[in-house]
């Protein structure tokens, strides 16, 4: 009987495939034997604990100091008659800016004027209303309205001198006045701090408001350098810590500062912390608007460090290599951190007294890939 080829099929072929395994997977090899020569050049040191120092380096741009800037203007509206000072130029606080002719003074000082000779005349008449109550002429009522009306002159007189002081006026020059009478309408602007002339933003026969900055002088022997850093590197900056400015105008000279400002808040856009720190300036060779580096070293727990020579790529990933026993050496992959002063902090993969190949990787890594192409 002729069996149907479908049926001889579903009988042999199992049978044929029985005994035929899977092959198995190929492993990669981690483990190599050094010979006699390789091991002689390789240099074998335990893994050590030491402090490592942090470094973050974050750029940035030198600023004003905002606390030693100052934005000046008039007292009192008037028409810019001179001008004594321009960009660039050192100034005192106290010097004349400018001047300003102004009626709204004129009229001021003139109300001074009237209220002071109200409070003279006020004052001769309670001396004779006292006289006169004295001698029964005049009653007690009478005395204290004079003594009301001078009293109402006084307040006059106090508010014209504050006034002129709030139009510019020194205590010198109201005195110079109530002495002399001379009404004098120009004002000048002056400088409210030492330092020098930024920006001048005013003209001879402008019309000048109070609202108005004319100049702007700024204090440049300390400046600011701002920097942003970003927000998982942001516990690492602690105000009142110094750190160390790198100015590439200045040939990358260092320089240091104090960190003064960290941000409360973390700016959504960027996704960084502004960070302050004040810089000395006295001979003004760092100048607002240069770029700088701002370097924050931080010294951190001791840790587990290792020689950056000592580690080897392998799949994208850092290796080391691990002594087992005598010639025998095994590549373990290891976390670690970014490389400083030729060291790199171990995260994981590795325990303190471990003996590792800290020079000569290279070469038994490559002892390792011809083993395993053989």
């Amino acid at each position: 009987m002729k069996l149907p080829l479908a049926w001889i099929f579903a009988l042999v072929l199992p049978n044929a495939w029985a005994g035929i395994a899977p092959a198995p997977s190929q492993a990669t090899e981690l483990s190599v034997h050094a010979p006699p020569a390789l091991l002689q050049k390789l240099v074998i040191e335990p893994v050590s604990e030491a402090h490592f120092t942090e470094t973050l380096r974050l750029p940035g741009r030198v600023a004003l100091d905002e606390h030693r800037v100052a934005r000046i203007g008039p007292s009192i509206s008037g028409r810019v008659t001179e001008i004594k000072a321009f960009i660039g130029q050192s100034v005192r606080q106290g010097d004349t800016l400018a001047l300003i002719n102004s009626t709204e003074l004129g009229a001021a000082q003139a109300a001074y004027l009237k209220a002071k000779t109200q409070v003279g005349l006020q004052r001769l008449a309670v001396q004779r209303a006292r006289r006169l109550f004295e001698e029964g002429i005049i009653s007690q009522a009478t005395l204290h309205e004079r003594e009301g009306a001078l009293a109402e002159a006084e307040v006059e007189l106090r508010a014209g001198d504050d006034q002129l002081e709030v139009m510019g006026m020194s205590p010198a020059a109201i005195r110079r006045l109530a002495d002399t009478g001379h009404i004098d309408s120009m004002t000048p602007v002056t400088a409210t701090l030492t330092g020098t002339v930024l920006e001048r933003q005013i003209s001879v026969g402008q019309i000048a408001q109070p609202a108005d900055d004319l100049f702007t002088v700024a204090d440049l022997s300390q400046v600011w350098v701002v920097a942003e850093a970003p927000e998982q590197d942001a516990h690492r900056v602690e105000p009142g810590r110094y750190a160390e400015v790198e100015i590439p105008a200045l040939l990358q000279q260092r320089i240091t500062g104090r960190l003064i400002y960290v941000a409360d808040t973390v700016n959504p856009v960027t996704r960084t912390v502004t960070v302050r720190m004040a810089v000395e300036n006295a001979q003004h060779r760092i100048k607002p608007e240069m770029l700088a580096n701002m370097v924050i070293r931080r010294s951190s727990e001791p840790g587990l460090v290792i020689p950056a020579q000592a580690v080897v790529r392998v799949d994208d990933r850092d290796h080391v290599f691990v002594q087992t026993g005598g010639d025998h050496f095994e590549l373990r992959p290891v976390a670690l951190g970014v490389e400083q002063d030729g060291r790199r902090r171990v995260v994981e993969g590795l325990s303190y007294g471990q003996r590792i190949v800290v020079d000569g990787a290279f070469h038994l890594n490559n002892e390792r890939i011809r083993k395993e192409l053989e």
